[in-house]
């Protein structure tokens, strides 16, 4: 259709306003700790808890007790009050490997005769993926555990040239199987669709210290959440003659109807020190028998914002007072990516008032928030209660908050800051004692008769009196600037005209009229035109945008005035 008049006429033009405005990509929260098991420094997305279970385990056994990591206490409380997405960075100490397999041929005294046509390999990491193949009766491996796994070939059919494969847990038995994934039809012929690694996967992912990057190799993404195929040593091209029928030379290179277990992992979670610095007693060196030190590959990884988003980074278990190096690493990383805010734990159980203060004093910064004091909660997955830090429980917070109001709403008080899963505070803190904390940047856990425990603050730790002293609007920010670079990074390269621009209001300016609607903003104004791109900026190729916002405040203080009248006094109007 014709969008100019050449001759006299009239011309019926269609402008359509009634696009629906993207709403940003919703990234969630993001946790650095020690796992049970899972990839080594591999920074991992799950989206449920039994989904972080199966891939991260839950307790462990270190001498005669057993423990549970606050990650994974984290984990279910964020998931439990309707997180949605949670990117786990495992830490370890030492050297990790992946256990491996070897799938044998039937081929009964030909070439490939007890040779393996296959390895496989787990993609966690650590002796607690091997699975000794000694067996019970029934059976069940001796060493066969709910965190390791074990495989089962049961049917291999040299007419079609394809076998099935189980993955089962390793804890199961001939009778009652636990089946975690089931391969069918799978091929070694590299031109079938069903190749094995082509449909397993043959990915193995390695952290790169020097280039600080998760470097991949392999051909095929991996599609099993518990193995990759390490080699196909084997392969069968083109199974079938021109009559169909099988190749003689391929036949017997079909792994057999069997099954079998993994070994020859490396890397045990236990260093010295034990127990003693599992739950509240950490040291500068050892933070859950994890050195300290550890944590410093994946807190440089994660300030790669092209490879990880999320909004908000816990790391319970580590400390202000005690990890001050690694602390202060995160906080630079978080200004410096400017599109998440760090949930932060000054002191170690049992600590005073004052040190709570001392700690928060000296840090400053919008970008990090600080909770006290510990609380007390069951371990899902013990049933013993036990002491975290609050960085454990504030992720479930935020996601609760997220879900019943919207980022930009306070995260605390009575309606959106509940603790209902705690069973008690370190401290029971009186007025007074909230009130210094909350002067100190210290955000109170209170507990009020027949109420419970709840969130009593939602300070930042800047030291400055502005708008971004409060979690709120910290917040609000992220979730705008995420949403606007994401429209913005789309206009890079793009021609720098009038029509550019345009385009770029007409995505902004609704989303921040929803967010004002949403009671996140008071107004808002968005100027991207020739008065903030002159030719000089133009010249430069640079494209100017100018957002102004005024965030909503909170109801934090609140004064009820009653005043006594006398009898026959009338009331103001």
């Amino acid at each position: 259709m014709a969008e100019t008049l050449i001759s006299p006429g009239v011309l019926a033009r269609e402008n359509d306003q009634s696009f629906i405005t993207q709403q940003p990509v919703t990234v969630g929260a993001a946790i650095v700790g020690p796992t049970v098991k899972g990839p080594v420094e591999i920074p991992t997305v799950v989206t449920s808890y039994s989904q972080y279970q199966n891939i991260f385990g839950t307790s462990f056994t270190s001498g005669s007790d057993s423990y549970t990591y606050f990650t994974s206490i984290a984990a279910y409380n964020y998931f439990q009050n309707g997180g949605t997405s949670l990117l786990v960075a495992r830490v370890v100490t030492g050297s990790f490997t992946s256990a491996t397999s070897s799938l044998m041929a039937t081929g009964s005294g030909g070439p490939t005769s007890g040779l393996s046509p296959i390895v496989l390999s787990t993609l966690s990491k650590g002796t607690i993926m091997n699975s000794s193949s000694s067996l019970y009766n029934n059976g069940a491996l001796t060493s066969g555990t709910a965190d390791n796994i074990r495989w089962e070939i049961v049917n291999s059919n040299t007419s079609s040239g394809t076998f099935d494969l189980l993955i089962r847990r390793g804890d199961d038995n001939t009778n009652t199987k636990t089946v975690l994934e089931t391969w069918t039809n799978l091929s070694l012929d590299p031109f079938s669709p069903n190749y094995v690694s082509k449909v397993i996967g043959d990915y193995e992912f390695n952290y790169n210290s020097t280039k600080n990057q998760v470097e991949v190799s392999g051909s095929y993404p991996n599609a099993s959440s518990y193995v990759r195929v390490q080699a196909v040593n084997f392969l069968t091209p083109n199974y079938f003659d021109n009559t169909g029928t099988p190749k003689d030379a391929y036949t017997g290179s079909l792994p057999t109807t069997q099954s079998g277990s993994f070994g020859a992992a490396a890397g045990t979670l236990f260093v010295g020190g034990g127990a003693a610095y599992y739950n509240a007693a950490p040291s500068a060196a050892n933070s859950q028998g994890i050195p300290s030190s550890s944590y410093a590959n994946m807190i440089n990884l994660l300030a790669n914002t092209d490879d990880y988003k999320f909004n908000l980074l816990v790391t319970p278990g580590l400390y202000n007072s005690v990890q001050t190096g690694q602390v202060t690493s995160i906080i630079s990383n978080t200004q410096n990516r400017g599109d998440s805010i760090y949930v932060m734990d000054l002191v170690p159980f049992n600590s005073s008032v004052s040190t709570v203060l001392t700690q928060a004093a000296s840090r400053d910064t919008s970008y990090a928030a600080s909770y006290w004091p510990w609380l007390q909660v069951v371990d899902p997955d013990l049933g013993k209660n036990v002491w975290v830090p609050a960085s454990t429980l504030i992720p479930g917070v935020y996601a609760f908050n997220d879900n019943a109001a919207e980022p930009w709403f306070a995260p605390a008080g009575i309606n959106r800051g509940g603790l209902g899963q705690v069973i008690r505070a370190e401290q029971k803190l009186p007025q007074s004692s909230r009130d210094t904390l909350y002067n100190g940047k210290v955000n109170p856990i209170a507990t009020f008769p027949g109420t419970g425990t709840v969130v009593y603050g939602q300070k930042t730790l800047q030291t400055k009196a502005s708008a971004l002293d409060r979690v709120n609007v910290r917040r609000l920010l992220i979730t705008l600037k995420n949403y606007i670079s994401q429209v913005a990074q789309n206009l890079v390269f793009e021609q720098n005209s009038i029509a550019t621009r345009n385009a770029f209001l007409a995505q902004v300016n609704p989303y921040l009229e929803s967010v004002q609607q949403r009671q996140g903003l008071y107004a808002f104004k968005v100027i991207m035109d020739d008065t903030n791109n002159t030719a000089d900026v133009i010249d430069r190729n640079q494209l100017v945008g100018q957002i102004y916002l005024q965030p909503t405040k909170t109801a934090e203080f609140i004064y009820l005035d009653f005043n006594i009248l006398p009898t026959g006094a009338t009331f103001p109007a």
